[in-house]
């Protein structure tokens, strides 16, 4: 009996300390608010406004898991998942899967940094960190039509330890086709990029490569038939950015040069280069309180036009987990531009949601969100 009692405790103690060395953290965020937008399009040659319920707009609704295993010599074994969802309805992602934004599985060290393998945001979501808005619905992603913020399947990456202020993040995402960088047989054209930043107390600054592959033919480019998007799909982007660290006020600016190669087929307004700059302030009036202004502007050749977002905006903190979100914005578009305050895809009519060419766009978002 005395031997039973003892080997119980011993395994309940192993357990105990098998216990302490994982974890597994299940976590989330929700987004609700509503919409007031006009110079939304309607027919052919005409516009409207709008009024409407809407999840996502000061960031998109999530939910998922991420989990720590200790496996000694200071190594650690790593997963997440994660995926999106609407508020409003219930409803998850599309054609992304459950984890759509998320699943990897890896190993980390502190002294030797993290390396992940499978689905991630990609590496271009490294504006994010340098967008006055946060890339917010209104923001970073609208005047490039959403090409900084999708995600990447088959996917290699690494993060490193940060070194007397800099550090390094890269990303390789193989097509999984015949052709090294997509032929056809595949979703995905090859992806891939390189993110170095450097953090002080005042300042912080950042560097991006990046560039996503047509999976039609490998190219960064292709043809806006193919893609719908053209070169706001498939495309290299060079982006460098800068936070400015000024007691209760944070300055942030960013430009982004998105360039093409092979483009083919592309009509007057389908642009092959686009020059994509922002800059604003936020000021934490109060730890609960904090107020954004920034500006937004995209220049396309080919015809394409150029467009300036104005945006105020800002947040208050009911507590730790919970705020409530205010934006107010106008995209201002020249003769041949139509780019909308949403990230939408190229083309004009009410299945791409642009404002007609030439025409302005208002909208007034105010709403709550929650993490946990």
């Amino acid at each position: 009996m005395k031997k039973a009692l003892l080997a119980a405790a011993a395994l309940l103690t192993f357990s105990a300390v098998a216990q302490a060395q994982s974890s597994v953290t299940l976590y989330g965020r929700l987004d609700a608010g509503l919409e007031y937008m006009n110079g939304v399009p309607a027919g052919a040659n005409g516009s409207t406004h709008r009024f409407r319920a809407e999840s996502g707009d000061w960031g998109t609704s999530l939910w998922g898991m991420k989990g720590v295993e200790d496996l000694g010599g200071g190594y650690r074994a790593v997963f997440q998942l994660e995926g999106s969802f609407n508020t409003m309805t219930g409803q998850g992602p599309g054609g992304g899967g459950l984890f759509n934004r998320w699943a990897t599985v890896g190993m980390a060290n502190n002294q030797f940094g993290t390396l992940l393998l499978g689905r991630e945001l990609f590496i271009a979501n490294g504006v994010w960190d340098f967008d006055p808005f946060g890339q917010s619905n209104w923001s970073s992603a609208s005047l490039v039509r959403g090409r900084n913020w999708p995600q990447s399947s088959n996917n290699i990456s690494y993060q490193s330890p940060k070194i007397a202020g800099f550090d390094f993040y890269g990303q390789y995402a193989l097509s999984n086709a015949t052709n090294w960088n997509g032929n056809g047989t595949t979703p995905q054209g090859r992806q891939a990029g390189a993110q170095v930043t450097y953090t002080a107390p005042v300042f912080q600054i950042r560097g991006i490569y990046d560039e996503i592959r047509n999976p039609a033919n490998g190219s960064l480019g292709g043809t806006y038939s193919d893609g719908g998007n053209g070169a706001y799909a498939y495309s290299r982007e060079y982006t460098a950015m800068l936070n400015v660290f000024l007691g209760q006020f944070k300055v942030q600016g960013g430009y982004q040069a998105i360039r093409t190669s092979g483009m083919t087929g592309q009509l007057p307004g389908q642009p092959t280069t686009l020059d994509h700059e922002w800059g604003g302030v936020t000021w934490q009036a109060t730890p609960a309180a904090a107020l954004i202004a920034a500006v937004y502007h995209v220049n396309g050749n080919n015809g394409a036009g150029n467009a300036t977002i104005y945006t105020v905006g800002g947040s208050y903190n009911l507590s730790k987990r919970t705020l409530l979100d205010l934006q107010v914005a106008t995209v201002q578009n020249s003769k041949s531009a139509n780019y909308g305050l949403n990230a939408n895809n190229f083309g004009t009519g009410a299945a791409t949601d642009n404002p007609i060419p030439g025409h302005s766009q208002t909208g007034v978002y105010a709403g709550i969100q929650h993490s946990f």
